[in-house]
């Protein structure tokens, strides 16, 4: 904002999360503003627990005066849902939003992960898979369900950690009518032989002993781990070395990105290259500063 006479109202957004000091989506929303000339406009990070989400979306006023959105990373992607007026389709079967837009005095909640994931499949090549197992039961994963129906799929093998804790995903395969089969994460590489496609959804280090303890011909034609930071992934070295395509979590986080920013800017074509270029001089930024001594 430069206060001169004539100069655009200043607009917000921000990303919401905890942990959030990480988050690269700052750096990549900035870059889209500048490539597209959004003088006045504004992102940041905020630390935000779930017991702190209703009272800072309050903050942002009913009609979210000031505000263009807000994007929502763990743990508040299911949270959200009961603070919106409005849930969009696709956030309504997967379960959580990881999107919120004021407008018209209303807060609508979308999910950009499904897109975002569709998206980076289509680029690597990836249209039509046959079969695909997915690693984890999160937000993440119901997105990839909703991903792979996107795709034509209409069962899935899902490896998780704790099967008590898979309702939210089994109740989101009811709704997107996908067929799940529960599988021990542990004993991951017992189904992902001969698949052919392998969607990472857990955190960064939870894939590691599938990674270890597989063998090269148990890894899919493709994988697809979601974890954009520190990469490579533990994963994506086996898939490589086991000759996979590998699709690195900086492709959802782009475009899921980019998704965002198109809603928040009242469907403006996000510049993905500028932001891709940005954000990965971003990540090598950090990943040699994290190398160099101390």
């Amino acid at each position: 904002m430069t206060g001169r006479p004539g100069d655009p109202a200043p607009v917000k957004a921000a990303v919401l999360g905890s942990p959030i000091a990480h988050s690269l989506s700052p750096v990549l929303h900035r870059a889209g503003y500048v490539a597209a000339g959004l003088d006045g406009w504004s992102y940041t990070a905020i630390e935000c627990g779930e017991a702190g989400l209703p009272a800072l979306v309050a903050a942002c006023g009913a009609d979210g005066a000031g505000w263009a959105g807000l994007s929502l990373t763990m743990p508040l992607k299911r949270a959200i849902l009961p603070l919106l007026d409005h849930v969009d389709p696709v956030a309504a079967d997967v379960g959580g939003a990881n999107t919120v837009v004021f407008a018209g005095g209303r807060r609508r909640g979308y999910n950009t992960d499904v897109a975002g994931m569709v998206d980076a499949l289509a680029a690597a090549g990836v249209r039509a898979p046959r079969s695909a197992v997915i690693l984890g039961a999160g937000t993440t994963a119901c997105s990839a369900l909703a991903a792979l129906r996107q795709t034509g799929l209409r069962a899935a093998t899902v490896a998780v950690r704790d099967e008590s804790r898979a309702a939210g995903l089994l109740s989101a395969a009811e709704r997107l009518g996908v067929r799940v089969r529960l599988w021990p994460l542990e004993s991951a590489a017992a189904v992902t032989a001969g698949q052919d496609l392998l969607i990472s959804a857990v955190p960064a280090g939870a894939a590691d002993y599938y990674a270890e303890h597989c063998r090269p011909e148990d890894i899919p034609g493709v994988v697809f781990d979601v974890v954009y930071a520190p990469w490579p992934t533990a994963l994506a070295r086996a898939a490589k070395s086991a000759r996979a395509t590998v699709i690195g979590g900086f492709e959802l986080l782009l475009r899921q990105a980019g998704g965002q920013f198109e809603l928040m800017t009242g469907y403006r074509p996000a510049p993905l290259a500028a932001m891709r270029g940005t954000g990965q001089a971003e990540l090598d930024r950090r990943a040699a500063q994290a190398a160099s001594p101390s």
